[in-house]
């Protein structure tokens, strides 16, 4: 065998090779699910400013939706040891243009849509309270509750899509709204009506989520090495003309991807095959 042969395959080996066992704290993904929900009839809550042009109006148009924040909560379920329930209340900003005359321009108005979903997970048990020195020794660490030993949910949502809106003169159904917490009141400036007496909007949106259980655990992986960085730092200037220079020529921009490009073209050429 040639020695440059041997040489090469040497060095890969080396590379594949671990250096040493490593004990890492980390949280551990035990349980988890994606969902599609199409979450019908919506309603949408008004501060008493907002809900007097909606009375108003004689048509809403969505224009935007976003999640402001999602509130979870974990419990354990009885007799079945290991799973949890994770209740979850999503808040969601939506933006619709209301028209309240058929010629005049429609005025923009924000107001709020909320959906509660629940999932049931496995997260293992745990039967451990955990200190740590993060903490004060003459203060009481929080860590000592016996909650500490539950595992963590977690939900990722993607961009919510605003799929229809409509104004109905009363609600069409009862709906127990849940109290809207003070810092998202604060962010409309004043509380949010939720009488039912006056004319509601209904929302339909679109939700993609992956909801996750994870637990804090050790786990033994293999080290390689040290993470030590390849590249230098770069001296940023406040020279504007400098930073634009940097800046690649955005071709794309110009010339924008046929079909065949972005793989979603008509497959022509398979059926020639």
């Amino acid at each position: 065998m040639p020695d440059s042969v041997y040489s090469s395959d040497q060095e890969l080996r080396g590379a594949d090779c671990f250096k040493e066992a490593v004990c890492i704290d980390a949280m551990r993904v035990y349980d988890s699910c994606s969902d599609k929900d199409c979450l019908e009839d919506l309603r949408v809550y008004f501060t008493p400013a907002k809900q007097s042009i909606v009375d108003n109006a004689t048509n809403v148009r969505m224009k935007n939706v976003e999640v402001i924040t999602v509130y979870l909560d974990l419990e354990a379920i009885p007799f079945n040891k290991g799973f949890y329930s994770v209740d979850m209340t999503f808040f969601f900003d939506v933006c619709l243009d209301v028209y309240c005359t058929p010629a005049a321009s429609p005025v923009t108005v924000n107001g709020i849509s909320i959906f509660n979903k629940k999932v049931i997970l496995y997260g293992s048990e745990g039967n451990v309270k955990m200190f740590s020195s993060d903490y004060k020794l003459d203060e009481l660490d929080e860590q000592s509750a016996v909650s500490k030993v539950l595992p963590k949910a977690t939900v990722q949502v993607a961009d919510p899509i605003g799929l229809a809106a409509r104004i109905c003169e009363c609600p069409c159904h009862p709906e127990p709204c849940c109290r809207i917490p003070e810092c998202i009141c604060h962010r409309y400036g004043d509380d949010f009506d939720t009488s039912g007496k006056s004319r509601v909007v209904y929302v339909t949106i679109g939700l993609f989520t992956i909801v996750q259980i994870v637990r804090n655990v050790q786990m033994l992986i293999p080290a390689y090495d040290f993470c030590i960085p390849e590249k230098e730092c770069v001296t940023t200037s406040d020279n504007p003309c400098e930073l634009f220079q940097r800046i690649e020529f955005p071709t794309g921009e110009f010339f924008p991807p046929k079909a065949a490009d972005c793989g979603c073209g008509c497959g022509c050429d398979d059926h020639r095959r």
